[in-house]
């Protein structure tokens, strides 16, 4: 049911951003492109992988010593799974790869990936409100940043709360927590506590900020890459356009739609470059077609290079057979990997 819903919400979004257009200069848009610039654009946007992989690896240190060589291709084979599994998988995957290659608890790396997360909403944020600083925003985009402001501070409230006072909060659960079997109890207050591991790097401040840091400069690299393809199609857009293209497009995804965000990303790029610029419709259609298409399909063949050669299975972790590999909730160490 998620999958088909995606599909729907997909489709309609591809039907809001191609409607009305004459795909006959859609495709002499596609055709008159330097496609040249793609491999340096690739460049930039594997460093910003890179980077995130750095980033991870400040997030985790407090559970251990991981190099980025080996958090590189787990990070590449969740962007993988998010691109070609629904509802974001890609975390999920990326978590249960990370246990089996480091024997690292799964519920304190997902602690990781939700800060990871905040971290990429609140840059995105903020990039739209640097943009917004040289070009003033329409009504449609004002609405993408209230909204995802919105679930930004949904998200950060209980997660600050779980983190300062997480026996308040696990206290108001009691009630029903109470009520299941201890074995099950068990185990849920084991996940609890290792997800709580991976939340308490949000108490550091230096971890906090480096990985803040660490965010800005993977999203300033990822932004380049939307450049030099504006340059392929010589669309003359300025610095602040980039970063409310590359701001609204993201946090347009947001919305369920199917597996690598088909739709929603495409709508997101032409409420700027259209409906904010000006942009003639079918020549920015054509930038963000190929620009989708950079963003997804090399780092998906990578993925599945990657997912391949560490002779994983889909189907042993949605078995659960993931789960026999991980360290039992009374011994939270992590063997530190140099």
């Amino acid at each position: 049911m998620r999958l088909w819903s995606s599909v729907l919400i997909s489709a309609f979004f591809l039907w809001l951003a191609l409607r009305g257009q004459d795909l006959t200069q859609t495709a002499r848009s596609l055709a008159d492109a330097h496609y040249g610039y793609v491999l340096p654009a690739l460049a930039l946007y594997f460093t910003g992988v890179w980077v995130r992989a750095l980033r991870w690896r400040v997030l985790l240190s407090p559970m251990g010593r991981f190099p980025v060589s080996s958090l590189f291709p787990v990070v590449v084979i969740g962007y993988m799974a998010n691109d070609v599994l629904p509802a974001r998988m890609g975390e999920v995957v990326r978590v249960y790869v990370l246990s089996q290659r480091e024997r690292i608890p799964k519920a304190s790396a997902l602690g990781t990936v939700v800060v990871e997360r905040l971290l990429d909403a609140t840059t995105m944020l903020l990039l739209l409100a640097a943009g917004a600083v040289l070009v003033p925003l329409n009504g449609a985009i004002e609405r993408v940043a209230l909204v995802a402001g919105g679930l930004l501070f949904v998200g950060l409230w209980p997660l600050a709360l779980l983190v300062m006072w997480p026996e308040r909060v696990l206290g108001l659960l009691s009630p029903v927590t109470g009520r299941l079997p201890d074995s099950v109890l068990a185990r849920l207050e084991g996940a609890g506590g290792s997800f709580l591991a991976g939340l308490r790097v949000v108490r550091s401040q230096r971890v906090l900020g480096l990985g803040f840091a660490l965010s800005v400069v993977a999203w300033l690299f990822e932004a380049g890459m939307y450049w030099i393809l504006a340059v392929a199609f010589d669309l003359q857009v300025g610095a602040a356009i980039i970063l409310l293209t590359l701001a609204v497009t993201n946090l347009a995804t947001l919305v369920p739609a199917a597996p690598g965000y088909v739709g929603s990303f495409e709508v997101g790029a032409l409420l700027v470059l259209v409906g904010l610029v000006g942009i003639n419709r079918e020549l920015a259609t054509g930038y963000v077609l190929v620009l989708h298409a950079v963003l997804v399909l090399p780092v998906t063949l990578w993925g599945f290079y990657y997912w391949s050669t560490h002779h994983l299975s889909l189907h042993r972790m949605r078995g659960g057979h993931a789960g026999a590999g991980s360290p039992p909730a009374s011994s939270m160490e992590v063997r530190p990997v140099d």
